[in-house]
């Protein structure tokens, strides 16, 4: 696995006593890849990630993984809020919701599955703890988005994905369980409900993106729940 080094000025010290125990993905939303980078690396925008991959799957590297790379901005996850202490972040270029959303080319999800899989191993990261950006900032962050091959990862041992053992199970679930379920996952009990709904969906049922508890969605809440 081959990087370019393409240093960002971007990054501080991680908060003392931090661990590194996430991965948060995300898209750039940005129109191609020198924008993007240029960005990234810009002093005046204050955001950075640890690595970079293009559509062609090159690997920029641009924060050293010991330092806090400035890609959660405001966060919670399971109870924690400084995520870029706590994180490795990786961003794909793909121009986004705003710009032509579309699908993750075969190259780069190849490439990240490299990187992540040296990454989990290399921090002993859970399956769970592998998030997008719109996980950790419910109705503020969309990205990677529905589009991202979440259970294609999954499958190489990057992330978890919920498998259910009957689909036709009549299962119903009240606003109330939905929302404590939630919570116990990891998602920030303070967003609201609708936003927080909808970023599950988008991870683990990303065909239909509602924010409403049928019966598919209270199925992987319930199971999701339960393996956290």
């Amino acid at each position: 696995m081959k990087f370019i080094d393409y240093p960002s000025p971007n990054f501080g010290d991680r908060a003392r006593g931090s661990v590194i125990d996430k991965l948060i993905l995300h898209y750039t939303g940005m129109r191609n890849s020198e924008m993007s980078l240029s960005r990234l690396c810009d002093k005046q925008s204050e955001v950075s990630a640890h690595y970079f991959i293009d559509e062609s799957g090159e690997i920029y590297h641009l924060v050293s993984e010991e330092k806090r790379a400035w890609h959660a901005g405001v966060s919670y996850w399971a109870g924690e809020t400084d995520i870029n202490s706590q994180s490795i972040g990786i961003e794909l270029q793909n121009p986004g919701h705003e710009w032509g959303y579309r699908n993750f080319p075969d190259p780069q999800i190849s490439a990240l599955i490299q990187l992540a899989t040296k990454i989990l191993s290399d921090y002993k990261i859970l399956k769970k703890n592998v998030l997008g950006h719109s996980d950790i900032s419910p109705g503020r962050k969309m990205d990677p988005g529905e589009l991202f091959p979440w259970k294609r990862l999954a499958l190489k041992n990057i992330g978890y994905w919920p498998k259910l053992e009957n689909k036709n199970l009549d299962i119903k679930m009240s606003k109330q369980e939905a929302d404590q379920n939630l919570s116990l996952i990891g998602y920030n009990p303070s967003s609201s409900f609708h936003a927080r709904l909808t970023a599950f969906q988008r991870h683990y049922r990303p065909l239909k993106l509602d924010g409403f508890v049928d019966k598919e969605t209270a199925q992987l809440l319930s199971v999701s729940a339960k393996n956290t």
